[in-house]
């Protein structure tokens, strides 16, 4: 049975599968800051404000998910749905979780996010079509403004989807991060190449608009800004959603605060086609 662990060793934050040992981290980069609407601001010490519990699943609610597999599969397990905002709030992080009506006050996670140095302002709970919404407005303990460092966005999502698996292991197979850190992997795997789509389109005069849709997997959100802004596009705000294996991306980006011109369009769009889809090569095949 695999145990996940969570711990922020240096400036990484690590994840490890007990079950094959293996270590997945990621760190800020150590040759610059990457920011997310404001230019200067410059990265926080990750090991200063990760303090991520340790998220083995319960050995009780692993045996019950194996064992009334049948029973799951009946009752339909619900896609799980993470939504990463900036847009709708100027002056809070939005994070909305939806996993159909099996989620209570999500207590524990408001108390993780806490540790994260991060403050809830307001939360709600609304109830449509999809299931229960949990929406919290967060912003940073240490100066009341929004987060927008892609780095402790990322360790926001990764907290609610280890809340999500801890004390939902149903969830498992239906995340990606179940393949790794869950009781169940996902029965499916999503095929990168097919899940992979990519358009740009204008946003007025100033800024366009990048849609992204590929398959989901830790640290994405921090690698995709390090991309764009490595071709020296501004990333100024956005979206980032994780329903289930996908993940949904919208960023609003320009370039000396204009928008991108077609050219710088298609190096964005290939550069991310690139990074998301690129082939791995089997050592054994040399």
């Amino acid at each position: 049975m695999a145990a996940a662990m969570a711990s922020a060793s240096g400036s990484a934050l690590c994840f490890t599968d007990a079950s094959t040992s293996r270590a997945l981290c990621f760190a800020p980069s150590p040759r610059r800051s990457i920011t997310f609407g404001f230019v200067d601001k410059s990265l926080v010490n990750l090991d200063q404000r990760l303090r991520l519990s340790n998220l083995k699943t319960r050995a009780s609610n692993a045996t019950a998910v194996e064992k009334n597999g049948s029973a799951a599969d009946s009752d339909k397990v619900p896609t799980p749905v993470v939504i990463i905002d900036q847009d709708s709030d100027p002056d809070a992080t939005v994070v909305e979780v939806t996993f159909g009506d099996r989620l209570g006050a999500l207590l524990d996670t408001m108390n993780a996010l806490k540790n994260l140095g991060l403050n809830v302002v307001k939360a709600n709970v609304y109830l449509d079509s999809s299931g229960k919404h949990n929406k919290f407005a967060i912003t940073k303990a240490d100066s009341g403004r929004k987060v927008e460092d892609p780095e402790l966005l990322e360790a926001i999502r990764l907290t609610v989807i280890n809340n999500l698996l801890e004390f939902h292991p149903e969830s498992s197979s239906q995340l990606a991060m179940g393949a790794a850190f869950g009781v169940l992997p996902p029965t499916e795997p999503i095929d990168v190449d097919i899940a992979t789509h990519i358009s740009i389109e204008d946003d007025g005069p100033d800024r366009s608009l990048l849609f992204i849709e590929t398959a989901d997997r830790p640290g994405l959100l921090v690698e995709l800004v390090k991309i764009i802004s490595d071709i020296s596009v501004a990333v100024e705000s956005g979206e980032f959603d994780t329903e289930g294996l996908l993940a949904k991306v919208k960023f609003h980006v320009s370039y000396k605060n204009k928008a991108l011109i077609k050219p710088l369009q298609q190096v964005l769009t290939n550069s991310m086609r690139y990074f998301l889809r690129r082939p791995s090569t089997d050592e054994s095949s040399f």
